[in-house]
């Protein structure tokens, strides 16, 4: 059964859109800014994070629909507004039976949350508002998506941290491989820039307050990101009959759990994980010509992934292009790896590989090309896209350009 990419959408630190967000990566643009949606920003020692710019709420959403919508259930329906209106789908009829909605989210509703635990905690507050449970729950953002289209099918939520919208990727491929659905609507949305959670990452000293420059020897760590991508999958079969644009294929991926340590990266699980995505897409090492690496900017996954791509492509990892778009639009969690996809298929579409922007000098146990500070024109026929979660959890995706 063969997958294809029929529409994307994006919200995230680059933009509003997946032109801005792919423009912004080719631009080789910043997303990093001073964080704004804070009050007591200036009692962080990491004050800035890639944040969606210039966000109002109001502008997209009624009073109503705001009750129910925490920040990041609203930039899964912005994605998938525009995933869904670039795809020229209507959800009507028995497509509406056979049509899924798969979503990552690492944490869910946390601007909810905290601000639920400052009117119990603070406001001393006797009660909270009664849609509280259902607005931070992780699935609301994908139950919210089958709401607004009318999607009745097999639908939910994956929390694998930094990995979520890649596994639910794989998830949904697998509904479509087994005829179960025709269509999927799949990716992830992440609002994780609240006080508290900025806090709980400052404590694991992996943020960068300055930069994310991933491989590069002088990297101090990552940058906490904001937003969602959408990606809408159909069996070539179903894509065909309608005529739909096609934009890449999907050939197949691979998963892994490193079964070791909750926050430390395991080369053999990064390993297996690759090594199952090119056998499940019937690939071999060679095939592959560009790598979109998790490649977070910190000093224990870079050098770590680095080793697990050596191993794994042996002597051809010299002729790879890989690089981190994170250097861009920072760690989106669980929404990464959707916003991840759409880069890989802007470079499938271009031939052109994005870029990993403020690199500096080279790590000696980064030994790869990393493709930096500028976007490189070659030849990509196939690409990886490798998240790694905290906990061990890996997925690995494997993309075509797409030929009839």
């Amino acid at each position: 059964m063969r997958i294809v990419i029929t529409g994307m959408g994006a919200v995230s630190s680059l933009g509003y859109d997946v032109d801005s967000f792919i423009e912004g990566i080719y631009a080789g643009k910043s997303g990093f800014r001073a964080i704004q949606q804070i009050p007591e920003v200036e009692q962080l020692r990491v004050q800035i994070a890639a944040e969606v710019p210039d966000y109002d709420e109001t502008e997209h959403f009624n009073k109503k629909q705001l009750a129910l919508y925490d920040r990041f259930t609203q930039f899964q329906l912005l994605s998938a507004r525009e995933a869904v209106a670039d795809a020229k789908l209507e959800f009507t009829g028995l497509l509406a039976e056979r049509t899924s909605v798969v979503m990552g989210s690492g944490i869910g509703g946390q601007t909810t949350q905290e601000q639920n635990y400052k009117r119990i905690y603070h406001d001393k507050a006797k009660r909270l508002p009664p849609l509280t449970v259902p607005k931070l729950i992780p699935n609301a953002a994908a139950s919210h998506v089958t709401m607004e289209f009318g999607i009745k099918g097999p639908s939910f939520t994956i929390a694998s941290a930094c990995a979520s919208s890649a596994h639910s990727m794989a998830q949904a491929c697998m509904m479509l491989r087994t005829g179960l659905v025709d269509v999927a609507l799949t990716g992830g949305s992440e609002a994780c820039i609240t006080y508290g959670t900025v806090k709980g990452w400052e404590a694991l000293r992996v943020v960068s307050n300055s930069t994310c420059r991933p491989f590069s020897k002088d990297r101090s760590g990552m940058i906490l990101g904001e937003g969602s991508g959408t990606i809408i999958l159909e069996t070539l079969e179903h894509a065909r009959s309608r005529g739909a644009k096609i934009y890449a294929e999907v050939l197949g991926f691979g998963m892994s759990a490193d079964a070791g340590n909750i926050v430390q990266p395991s080369s053999d699980g990064a390993v297996r994980a690759m090594q199952a995505a090119l056998k499940d897409a019937q690939l071999n090492p060679e095939d592959i010509h560009y790598i979109n690496a998790h490649g977070t900017g910190t000093p224990q996954n870079d050098p770590s992934e680095t080793a697990a791509i050596r191993a794994v492509f042996a002597s051809h990892a010299d002729k790879l292009a890989v690089s981190s778009t994170k250097s861009m639009h920072g760690h989106a969690l669980g929404a990464a790896a959707a916003l991840e996809t759409i880069a890989v298929v802007s470079a499938l579409e271009r031939q052109v590989a994005p870029p990993t922007m403020n690199f500096t000098e080279a790590d000696p146990k980064c030994d790869l090309d990393y493709v930096p500070n500028k976007a490189r024109p070659m030849e990509i026929e196939v690409a990886l896209n490798n998240s790694f979660a905290f906990g061990g959890l890996n997925a690995v995706l494997a993309f075509k350009r797409f030929r009839d």
